[in-house]
């Protein structure tokens, strides 16, 4: 068995600083949304949401080369480069976890020639049809994870990957899960004591987690973590927390 540390990111607002879904309507015109398309969003469609919202961008004449162009604009978080730059050497294997799509994903990437970074990404699957529309379907449909919107349980597929590489000889001394928002909580309750669930402050997770700690009543979930929880503002605090470690 070789031995690494397992570097885990959610995508938006975590390595880049910015929501991709959202800014995509940019490309709307007027760059809003009609009422009548935020009408069909419920709780539960939100990758649904973004099919409908794809079909209007399409309709309204918005090609693959306007998205790519969209993407461009948005900026990394900081201190993000330098993290990942530190992620690219032989102690480390990094992946992404994200509920945003594969296009937006690798655009973003290849725009900072980050994609080799990542050994895997794990995201709804999108492409264009044969009309140039873009179409995203789930990456999974589950029942079993309250925590997790039902198209993608973020901690299923966090121990499913440990569990692969481990079959391949790669075994994980530590996980460090780098996230933002309330369903980074469920990959982080499959960590263990010695690993890092890392919140960006002032972003859900983090709020999620310092509401629970002042309660009185204890999050029933929050409760269970045992990962060590490491706070964060820019990717070089990560980078200093890895370098320690």
């Amino acid at each position: 068995m070789s031995e690494k540390i397992l570097l885990a990111f959610d995508f938006d607002h975590t390595i880049i600083d910015d929501n991709s879904d959202i800014h995509i309507i940019n490309l709307a015109p007027n760059g809003k949304l009609p009422q009548a398309i935020k009408d069909q969003y419920d709780d539960d469609g939100w990758t649904e949401y973004m099919g409908t919202i794809f079909e209007y961008l399409h309709e309204n004449g918005v090609q693959e080369e306007n998205i790519k162009q969209n993407m461009a604009e948005i900026k990394l978080t900081e201190g993000m480069e330098k993290l990942l730059d530190l992620a690219k050497g032989d102690k480390y294997d990094s992946i992404i976890i994200s509920d945003s799509n594969s296009h937006f994903i690798e655009c973003i990437l290849e725009n900072f020639k980050l994609s080799s970074v990542f050994s895997k990404v794990f995201t709804n699957p999108a492409s264009f049809d044969d009309k140039g529309c873009l179409k995203i379907k789930f990456y999974h449909k589950q029942d079993y994870c309250s925590l997790s919107t039902i198209n993608l349980c973020k901690g299923r597929i966090l121990q499913d990957f440990i569990k692969d590489r481990k079959s391949n000889g790669v075994e994980y001394s530590q996980v460090v899960y780098v996230g933002d928002g309330s369903n980074d909580l469920c990959p982080g309750l499959t960590l263990g004591a010695q690993d890092y669930l890392c919140a960006r402050k002032g972003f859900s997770l983090w709020k999620k987690l310092n509401k629970a700690k002042k309660s009185k009543t204890k999050d029933e979930f929050v409760h269970s973590l045992k990962a060590q929880v490491f706070e964060w503002q820019s990717g070089e605090e990560i980078k200093d927390l890895l370098e320690k470690l």
